[in-house]
C-alpha cells in the first residue's frame, strides 16, 4: 500500500512500474510479447479448454509469438495500416490470436459482443469503420455467422469475411504481408460503451495504456511468472482481452481459456491445474463459491481473487476467502481507462476489502473533483471520480464532442461516478452521474432500453430503472404508460424486445403505471420510482 496522508482528495501518481528508478519505457503489444518469450520461450502460454474441461490445444510462448507474427502477416496483406476490423466471436483461441495479429500489423481491433443482434452489430460496423469482420457460425443458439451476412450486405465498406476456424481463409497472405511497428500511443482496439444518450460511442484504445494496465492490475493481484490461471471472462471485454490476456503475457503466466463460464467445470480446472488466481465478476463469485462447496474441490492452489464491475457485498469477499482460501481485491475502473483505475491491496485490511475500491493504480493521479468547479474537494468529501494518465482513452472514435466532454482539457477522464477518498487515497463510490445499469458486471444503459421499447405500439411512456437484486447486484426494471387499453403480458414484451436487444437487455421486471413521478420542468424522476420499487409499492406488478 502506498503511505500518504491527503488534505485534499487529489492522489499524486505513484511508482511501481520502475526499474532502476527510471519509469518504463512506453511498449506496444508486439514489445511486450516478444519481451515474454525472449524470457521464457517454452513456457505455456495459452492453453484451450474444451467445455468439459478438458485440454485441447496449446501453445508455448514461442509458439504463440510464432503464430501471432504468422496471423499478423495475413493481416498485413488485407488491410493497410490503421484498418479497422471487427471481431464478432466468443472465447477461442483464434480471438486471442486475432487480438495480437492486428497489434503486429498495425490494425485496429473492434470488439464485438457475440450477443449482438442485428441492430447492434451494424451500428458498431457503420460507426467503427470497419472494413471487414472476423466471426464464427454460432454461438449459445446466436445465428452468428447469419445475422453477419445479413447485416454486411447492407454496408459496402465491408470488403471481408473470415470465419476465424477456416485457417486456409484466415491466415491466407501470410507469406506476402509483412510486419510493421506501430508507436505505443498508436490506436489499436475500439470498444464500445454507452452513455446516459443511448448511443454507444467507441473508445479508442493505444497499446501502452492496455498493456501496462493489464500487467500492474496483474502485479498487484500478485500473478507471477509462471502461474495459472483461468480466464473465463468475455473476451470482446477489456477484462477478458487487456487485463487476463495482455497482463497474463505480461508478466509470463500461462493462460487456460475457457470457452464460456461454466463454475462446476472451472472449479474442476482450477483443481487439476492448480491455478492459482481467479478473476470473476460477483455473480461468478457467487456461482464458483457454490460450485467449490458442492464438489468438495481442493482450492489450495488458489492465491488470489480478483472483482469489480459492480458492488461486491463484504458477506461475498468473507465466504470466498473461506471457500476458495483467498483474499477478493476489488478493482475499479471503466473502458475508457484501459481499463482499471484503483485498486485494493492483497494486503489490505477486511473493512478496505470489502468497503474501498482500494488505492489508485502505478502511475496513474486520481482526483475527487467538484462536478461543478472542477476543482479537487476535500477529503471525505463527494464529488466526481476522475483520473490522468497512461491509461486514459486517445479519445472516442469520430465523436469529437462526447471525447471532449469526458476528457477536460487538462487531461483528466471524467468518469461519471460519484465517490470519495480518504487520507491515505482509499476511494470509495457513492453513487454515479450517469444513470447506467450495472448488472453481473455488465454496463447496460436505459436509454437504449426505452428507444426499442417506445416502438412498441402500447407504450406510450417509459422509463428503465436499475433496481437492487441479490444475485445479479442490479436488475432491469422497465416501467410503461400504456397508450391505449392495451397492456400487453411479460411473455409478449419480452418477445419483442428480444427480436431487437441482445437477451442480457431484456428487463426482468415489466411494470405499468398510470402516472409518473415528475419534477418541476416535467422529467420522470427514477430515484423516486427505484425507491418505490424497493419499498415494495409494486409488487404486484413485477413479472
Amino acid at each position: 500500500m502506498y503511505e500518504v496522508n491527503l488534505t485534499e482528495s487529489y492522489f499524486a501518481a505513484k511508482g511501481g512500474a520502475e526499474k532502476d528508478g527510471a519509469a518504463l519505457k512506453p511498449v506496444t503489444i508486439g514489445d511486450m510479447l516478444r519481451a515474454s518469450t525472449a524470457a521464457a520461450p517454452d513456457r505455456a502460454a495459452m492453453k484451450e479448454l474444451g467445455f468439459d474441461g478438458a485440454i485441447r490445444r496449446v501453445w508455448t510462448y514461442a509458439e504463440l509469438l510464432q503464430d501471432a507474427e504468422r496471423l499478423g502477416r495475413a493481416i498485413a496483406s488485407r488491410h493497410s495500416a490503421g484498418a479497422r476490423v471487427a471481431v464478432y466471436a466468443n472465447n477461442i483461441p483464434e480471438w486471442v490470436l486475432l487480438e495480437l495479429a492486428c497489434a503486429l500489423a498495425d490494425v485496429t481491433l473492434v470488439t464485438v459482443n457475440p450477443a449482438y443482434q442485428k441492430r447492434e452489430l451494424k451500428f458498431v460496423l457503420e460507426q467503427s469503420r470497419a472494413e471487414a469482420i472476423y466471426y464464427v457460425a454460432d454461438f449459445r443458439g446466436n445465428p452468428m455467422q447469419q445475422i453477419a451476412d445479413a447485416v454486411c450486405d447492407e454496408i459496402p465498406a465491408i470488403e471481408h469475411r473470415i470465419v476465424l476456424t477456416d485457417h486456409a481463409a484466415l491466415y491466407a497472405g501470410d507469406d506476402v504481408g509483412a510486419l510493421r511497428d506501430p508507436k505505443p500511443t498508436d490506436a489499436v482496439q475500439i470498444q464500445y460503451t454507452s452513455g446516459t444518450t443511448g448511443f454507444p460511442k467507441g473508445a479508442l484504445l493505444h497499446h501502452n495504456g492496455l498493456v501496462r494496465n493489464g500487467v500492474d492490475v496483474m502485479t498487484r493481484g500478485n500473478v507471477q511468472a509462471g502461474d495459472v490461471f483461468v480466464n473465463n471472462m468475455p473476451l470482446f471485454h477489456t477484462t477478458g482481452c487487456a487485463i487476463l490476456v495482455l497482463g497474463g503475457l505480461g508478466v509470463g503466466a500461462t493462460m487456460l481459456l475457457a470457452p464460456i463460464f461454466d463454475p462446476e467445470m472451472i472449479v474442476r480446472v482450477i483443481e487439476r491445474e492448480k491455478s492459482k488466481f481467479i478473476f470473476g465478476v460477483p455473480t461468478m463469485l457467487v456461482a464458483l463459491n457454490d460450485a467449490a462447496e458442492s464438489a468438495g474441490g481442493d482450492m489450495s492452489s488458489v492465491q488470489s481473487i480478483m472483482s469489480g464491475g459492480a458492488m461486491v457485498a463484504p458477506e461475498l469477499c468473507k465466504r470466498s476467502k473461506q471457500v476458495l482460501g483467498a483474499p477478493v481485491q476489488i478493482l475499479y475502473g471503466q473502458t475508457e481507462s484501459s481499463p482499471v483505475i484503483t485498486q485494493c491491496w492483497s494486503s489490505d485490511s477486511l473493512e478496505d476489502l470489502t468497503q474501498t475500491i482500494g488505492q489508485p493504480l502505478p502511475d496513474v493521479e486520481v482526483a475527487i473533483r467538484d462536478p461543478q468547479t472542477n476543482e479537487p474537494v476535500p477529503v471525505g468529501v463527494q464529488g466526481e471520480i476522475c483520473c490522468r494518465g497512461y491509461l486514459v482513452m486517445i479519445g472516442y472514435n469520430d465523436n469529437p464532442e462526447a471525447t471532449a466532454a469526458a476528457i477536460d482539457k487538462a487531461g483528466w477522464l471524467h468518469t461519471g461516478d460519484l465517490g470519495t477518498m480518504d487520507a491515505r487515497g482509499y476511494v470509495k463510490i457513492t453513487g454515479r452521474v450517469k444513470e447506467m445499469i450495472i448488472r453481473g458486471g455488465e454496463n447496460l444503459f436505459p436509454a437504449e432500453i426505452e428507444n426499442v421499447m417506445l416502438e412498441h405500439d402500447a407504450v406510450a411512456e417509459i422509463a428503465v430503472v436499475g433496481v437492487p437484486d441479490v444475485k445479479w447486484g442490479e436488475q432491469v426494471a422497465c416501467f410503461m404508460r400504456a397508450a391505449g387499453e392495451e397492456q400487453p403480458d411479460a411473455a409478449a414484451l419480452k418477445a419483442f424486445i428480444r427480436e431487437r436487444l441482445s437477451p442480457q437487455k431484456t428487463p426482468a421486471y415489466w411494470i405499468w403505471v398510470d402516472d409518473w413521478p415528475l419534477t418541476g420542468s416535467g422529467k420522470i424522476q427514477k430515484f423516486k420510482l427505484r425507491e418505490a420499487f424497493e419499498q415494495g409499492d409494486f409488487g404486484g406488478q413485477q413479472s
